[in-house]
């Protein structure tokens, strides 16, 4: 099997806990996942499988979207629901307000990782010296938010919901607390789920019970998304059947030679002259070179 298949996570298990699962349903060690999941996180996880396993960290797509449940007054440590209440507080906080604050938290903004996070520092992972009660310095990170509205509000409860779209290396429970913080008040996290994932969405994902009965059935087949899917923003290139040989073989194409090639694109999705998906690769113009990217064929 090569291609994806599109997990909806569920809650509890870490995304490393989901593939591990996979692997005993499918019968194959070779997966990966595109795009780490909190535990307590539901929703897209798309899972690579045989040679789309490559694919994964080079994904050109890397946008995600959420519907984050939070609630307004407390902090913890964890910057979650499901960690050690730290502070508490009684002020109200209108839709508003919590509407006027929203536009600074948009576009390229700095961001500290949680220590609850499996960012290294030193070689150690934040969250193994979280659990021993150690607290360091963490360098602020430029994450993207390219939309934040509100979804629903409460003021009453001062819980809500808030719809996100961002980049990549975004803490979605980070940016609820840092909201928190702006606003006076602290701010958890309360839910998540993950409604896109690299253009892929919710509604095409399946849940585990569903692929062990694809599995029991023998028509896992069918759940499985082509590898080129990622890629489809990449112009398609063909070769013939040499430069195929070539391209297989990692030598690298004369430009002027190659076919479908566009001036105004550096990057292609390229198909061997059976018009199998083979791989990706990248037009080097100062050399004249069509450069091999990743062979996935």
């Amino acid at each position: 099997m090569n291609g994806i298949l599109l997990l909806n996570k569920p809650q509890g298990f870490t995304s490393f806990d989901a593939v591990a699962k996979l692997r005993g349903m499918l019968h194959t060690r070779k997966l990966g996942h595109g795009g780490t999941l909190d535990p307590m996180a539901t929703g897209v996880l798309p899972v690579f499988i045989g040679n789309a396993a490559k694919a994964a960290d080079i994904m050109p797509d890397t946008s995600k979207s959420y519907l984050a449940d939070f609630r307004l007054g407390f902090t913890s440590d964890t910057q979650d629901v499901w960690g050690n209440v730290k502070e508490c507080s009684d002020k109200n906080v209108s839709y508003d307000e919590l509407q006027d604050i929203l536009p600074e938290f948009r576009g390229r903004i700095m961001q500290i990782p949680p220590m609850y996070s499996a960012v290294q520092v030193n070689g150690r992972r934040l969250y193994d010296l979280a659990r021993q009660g150690i607290e360091v310095e963490r360098k602020p990170r430029e994450i993207e938010v390219t939309t934040l509205e509100i979804f629903r509000y409460d003021p009453e409860t001062r819980e809500g919901i808030l719809e996100i779209d961002c980049g990549k290396g975004t803490y979605v429970r980070t940016l609820i607390n840092d909201i928190g913080e702006r606003l006076g008040v602290g701010g958890i996290m309360t839910g998540l789920v993950r409604d896109s994932s690299g253009g892929f969405i919710y509604n095409e994902c399946y849940t585990f019970e569903q692929i062990q009965q694809a599995s029991d059935e023998g028509r896992i087949e069918e759940l499985i998304v082509p590898i080129d899917r990622v890629f489809s923003s990449y112009p398609a290139v063909r070769l013939n059947e040499a430069q195929t040989r070539m391209y297989r073989c990692g030598v690298r194409l004369d430009l002027t030679r190659v076919r479908d090639i566009r001036p105004d694109k550096d990057d292609y999705r390229i198909y061997g002259f059976d018009g199998a998906f083979i791989g990706t690769a990248k037009a080097d113009r100062e050399n004249g070179e069509l450069r091999i990217g990743k062979n996935l064929g």
